[in-house]
This record gives C-alpha cells, sequence and structure tokens, in this order.
C-alpha cells in the first residue's frame, strides 16, 4: 500500500510544487516508485517543472471522465524511471469530485510506493479535493509571517481530516540572514506552526533555474537538503539541512558582509 502524500501550503508561492516534484525524485532515486499527481486543477504547472509537458496525452480529466485508464494517463520519466505524473487538466473541473479523486489514487495504490499530492494554493474545494485522499500531509512554508499565518489556518483544516502524520518543510531558508538575525528562526517558526519539521530547504537559484527549464537540481546543497527530506519522511529520522553552515567562521562572514551589500 502507497503512502499517500499531500503538500499543501495555503498560501501561494512558496515553493510548494517544487518540493513535491524534488521529493518525488529523490524517492524514485531510493529504488521507490513514485507517482505525482496534479492537483492543481486550472492552473497547473507540475507537468512543466518535471518537464514532460510536451509528452501529455491525457490529464485527469480524461481519466475521471472514462476517455482513458489511468495508465494511459501516466507519463513516466525519462531520466527517472521509478517516476510518473499524472497531469492535472487546463479546463473545466465540474466532473473532478473528491470522490473521483479517491477512485484514481485506489488504482495507483497498488503499484505505488508513493503518491505525492500537489495540492492547488488557497482552502477551498481544490483543497479539499486533493487532501481528502491524502493519509499524510506536508505543510509547505517560507520563514515569513504571513506564510505562517496562512500556514496556521490550513492546519485547522487538515485537523479536521483523520490524516496518519502532519509535518513542515521550510523552504528558501537564508543561511546568512538567519545569522545575521534577519529572519525568522526555524524553532521559532517550528514552535509556531507545532509540527514535526521534516526538512529544511536553502534559497538557492539552482532552484529557480530547474523550476524554470523542467529540469532537476544539480545544486549540491539543494540536492543535499532535499535527500536528508527524503530520508526524514521515509525513515523517521531528523536530520535537517544546516543552510548556515557556509556562513560561519571569518570566510563565512566574508560571505555574509559581501551578500548584505549585494
Amino acid at each position: 500500500m502507497a503512502r499517500k502524500i499531500v503538500f499543501t501550503s495555503g498560501k501561494g508561492g512558496v515553493g510548494k510544487t517544487t518540493i513535491c516534484a524534488n521529493l518525488g525524485v529523490s524517492l524514485a532515486e531510493l529504488g521507490f516508485r513514485v507517482v505525482l499527481l496534479d492537483m492543481d486543477i486550472g492552473l497547473n504547472n507540475l507537468d512543466v517543472v518535471i518537464g514532460v509537458e510536451k509528452r501529455v496525452l491525457f490529464d485527469l480529466s480524461d481519466v475521471v471522465s472514462g476517455r482513458c485508464r489511468v495508465k494511459q494517463a501516466l507519463i513516466q520519466d525519462s531520466k527517472f524511471p521509478n517516476l510518473y505524473i499524472l497531469p492535472s487538466s487546463s479546463g473545466k473541473v465540474e466532473n473532478i469530485s473528491s470522490s473521483s479523486i479517491k477512485n484514481v489514487v485506489s488504482i495507483l495504490d497498488s503499484s505505488f510506493d508513493y503518491i505525492l499530492l500537489d495540492c492547488p494554493a488557497g482552502v477551498d474545494a481544490g483543497f479539499h479535493r486533493a487532501v481528502f485522499s491524502a493519509t499524510e500531509a506536508i505543510i509547505v512554508v517560507t520563514p515569513h509571517l504571513s506564510s505562517l499565518r496562512d500556514a496556521s489556518k490550513v492546519l485547522t483544516l487538515l485537523n479536521q481530516y483523520h490524516l496518519e502524520a502532519k509535518g513542515l518543510v521550510i523552504n528558501r531558508m537564508r543561511g546568512d540572514m538567519l545569522l545575521n538575525g534577519e529572519m525568522l528562526d526555524i524553532q521559532d517558526i517550528v514552535r509556531t506552526i507545532k509540527l514535526p519539521l521534516y526538512g529544511v530547504i536553502p534559497e538557492d537559484d539552482a532552484i529557480s533555474r530547474s523550476c524554470s527549464v523542467g529540469s532537476f537540481l544539480e545544486s549540491v546543497e539543494s540536492a543535499r537538503a532535499f535527500t536528508l527530506l527524503c530520508e526524514n519522511i521515509h525513515n523517521g529520522s531528523k536530520k535537517v539541512y544546516d543552510c548556515t553552515y557556509k556562513y560561519r567562521g571569518l570566510m563565512g562572514y566574508i560571505k555574509r558582509s559581501i551578500r548584505k551589500r549585494v
């Protein structure tokens, strides 16, 4: 039986889709069979982040409407053969209900180790449609008060579902600003959201570049952060990436000073 994890945030633009995609890659690299479900109907872009948008023949709407089977809509990644994506629909959503999504997830359940659902931003019907089929949830936040406020609202809604586990991922953390006291502290964020910390992802231009061109991370630092996140989720370990290490000591102080001036 697959672990069914929904990625949500409340606030848009926090990097939720990027986290979902790169975690899927990390799990696939470890040999797990992973399928990514784009639940952002109408504003779907998970296929673009993965880089398979030109290979889409069928989407979630086609599956739900009976125009194709689930297997026909799945796209296998060319670089990671254990990774699949079920693209979302860019059209109408009337025929896509929470129950229909759960039926699709049930079909995939026996064929995969992980089913990762990329939830749309906000807390409207799209949010509930995505969470309905999940057994676990990961809230993605950035170290900003507005993001934490939205995440708290999302957590209140998630508590209405019988989820087996909920965790927190902090994205776009800058080690230099953290050491300078210019960014919310990690432990303060954890105390605010009151969820187990699954991982910290650093602010990294390589992540933005990879998402822009539909490729995966080649940055050693960010790749390491996602590897630790993957291990924490799968093994229950608690190794969090230290985004401050290269800004410590004399050379680190110089780097912080230069970046601050920039």
